[in-house]
């Protein structure tokens, strides 16, 4: 049996429409997704937790996978060519799926939007339904938006080619249910959006295109592999019309690109570098290891340090050794109205863009559409007349295990003001989430749910191994209550009333000061603290 809480999203803006989205045909098809890969599903994720317990004590090294050697030294297999707009990806904005932002990053100039049912959007059900809608809306090019002010704004002739991000695999949608049980997020986000657009998408000669985010290895890209093929043959679209562009933000994951493209390649459009997730995984999988993986200060790993290079050039020449574009990571900053602030990012901006380019990436991510001229203009300076770099093979790059494993090149310190600078944006990010805002701007930044588990991920860690600051103080859990009670205080009093800082306290409490370091905090604070938000 299937049951579903379509009338929780009523008197929410949009609410009304809710019916539109959650159809008995839609939900029906959802439930079938998840009725034929629930126990898959499961057993991966089983297996996620015992590789991580296994890494973390050491039980296991991470290195290339023996049993796999053929794909990665086959020279022969291709992904498929690129679809209707994702030839030219040079310039991609992510953002989530409410109405304001589908409309202006539709208009933004980039060549595609990121549509991000995951880390930049809180899943309350009034979000997760409502952004559906407005996906619907746009491709049907019957969205407008307007502002407190008056003034009106609707999709332009050229829009960005969509690609919708589905929540992660460990993620679940408890407002549709099968005896009970909550379905998984990502086939709700996927199985609505393929439902109601792969064939509008594909009359107006574009396609039901994915990002899929946190994956740790190529067994689930072949599940997601496999739901493509299901869901294709179940509406009756030919086989190989979905694309996926996978992101590679976890640290197993970067050790089975290869594997990964190889999954999906008949469905395979790139891969991306996602920096706070992949900090993140390193993090969580090499949690018991000590000095050698304590990371300095979050501002001091950048995309140049030697660890992070590697990955990213392993990924810029894996990508273009199978005709995959490789997407580069993002850039968060929000253009302010200080114009001494604005050119000193804009010129960092620049630079990481230089570099990406420079590497051989085919595009890149933006958080905010006042960023989309500068990464444009970076791309058309190294591409010229060619949409991609995929003829730049990257040969001379031979990365190594040991490349990818030596987290002491990141080098630099942990500061007191590095610390408190962490506490400080989660409690802000997580009490802006549990208020239904998975997009925060933040002293300057667009900030997303990965920042606030690396954030809370690094705090624990500095605790975990003892980590003296920079004036020789040891950073024990005691001192970073006294941190966390300061920097409680200055929020409280930033943001007024009306907060949820409280309730961010306590996840923050639990998440990055127990004994134990939970693997996500959006799992536990979905399932307690969004209970009333719909």
């Amino acid at each position: 049996m299937q049951s579903s809480s379509p009338g929780e999203g009523e008197g929410a803006a949009g609410g009304a429409r809710f019916a539109e989205i959650l159809t008995p045909a839609a939900i029906d098809f959802v439930v079938k997704l998840d009725n034929a890969f629930a126990g898959r599903r499961s057993e991966l994720l089983d297996a996620r937790r015992t590789r991580r317990e296994k890494l973390q004590s050491g039980e296991q090294p991470l290195g290339f996978l023996p049993e796999t050697h053929a794909v990665r030294n086959d020279p022969t297999w291709r992904v498929a060519e690129s679809a209707p707009g994702l030839e030219d990806r040079r310039v991609e904005i992510t953002g989530p799926t409410d109405r304001k932002m589908t409309v202006n990053a539709l208009n933004s100039g980039a060549k595609v939007w990121l549509a991000d049912f995951e880390d930049a959007t809180s899943p309350t059900w009034h979000n997760v339904i409502d952004g559906q809608l407005n996906l619907y809306d746009a491709i049907r090019r019957n969205i407008d938006f307007t502002t407190e002010a008056g003034k009106r704004y609707v999709v332009g002739d050229e829009p960005a080619t969509i690609v919708a991000r589905p929540r992660g695999w460990h993620l679940v949608e408890k407002h549709i249910r099968i005896d009970g049980r909550p379905v998984s997020a990502s086939l709700v986000d996927f199985g609505l959006y393929f439902f109601h657009n792969a064939r509008q998408l594909i009359a107006r000669g574009s396609g039901p295109y994915f990002y899929l985010p946190k994956l740790e290895n190529h067994l689930e890209a072949r599940l997601w592999n496999d739901v493509f093929l299901l869901a294709q043959r179940e509406l009756g679209i030919p086989r190989g019309t979905i694309r996926a562009t996978v992101l590679i933000e976890t640290i197993t994951a970067a050790f089975e690109m290869d594997e990964i493209l190889y999954e999906l390649r008949e469905h395979a459009a790139g891969l991306n570098a996602g920096r706070w997730d992949y900090i993140f995984s390193v993090i969580k999988n090499f949690s018991s290891h000590g000095a050698d993986f304590v990371l300095p200060d979050r501002a001091q790993v950048t995309m140049t340090v030697p660890f992070m290079r590697a990955y990213t050039e392993l990924l810029v020449r894996t990508c273009h050794k199978r005709g995959a574009h490789a997407i580069g990571g993002m850039a968060a900053f929000i253009p302010s109205r200080d114009p001494e602030i604005n050119a000193t990012a804009l010129e960092k901006v620049r630079q990481d863009k230089e570099r990406e380019a420079g590497d051989g990436f085919d595009g890149s991510w933006v958080a905010h559409p006042g960023l989309v001229p500068v990464c444009r203009e970076v791309f058309d300076t190294v591409l010229g007349g060619w949409p991609n770099q995929l003829g730049k093979l990257r040969e001379d790059v031979d990365v190594t295990a040991e490349d990818l494993l030596d987290v002491a090149s990141a080098g630099g310190e942990v500061t007191e003001a590095g610390v408190r600078a962490n506490i400080n944006v989660a409690l802000r990010y997580i009490d802006a989430w549990l208020r239904g805002t998975g997009a925060a701007a933040i002293h300057n930044l667009m900030e997303d749910a990965a920042t606030a588990e690396i954030a809370r991920c690094q705090v624990w860690q500095w605790i975990r191994n003892g980590t003296k600051l920079e004036d020789g103080t040891v950073l024990t859990r005691e001192l970073a209550v006294e941190f966390l009670d300061d920097e409680l205080a200055s929020v409280r009093a930033d943001l007024g009333e009306g907060t949820r800082v409280d309730d961010a306290y306590a996840i923050f409490t639990e998440t990055a000061l127990g004994e134990k370091l939970p693997s996500f905090l959006t799992t536990g604070a979905y399932a307690r603290y969004l209970t009333d938000l719909r």
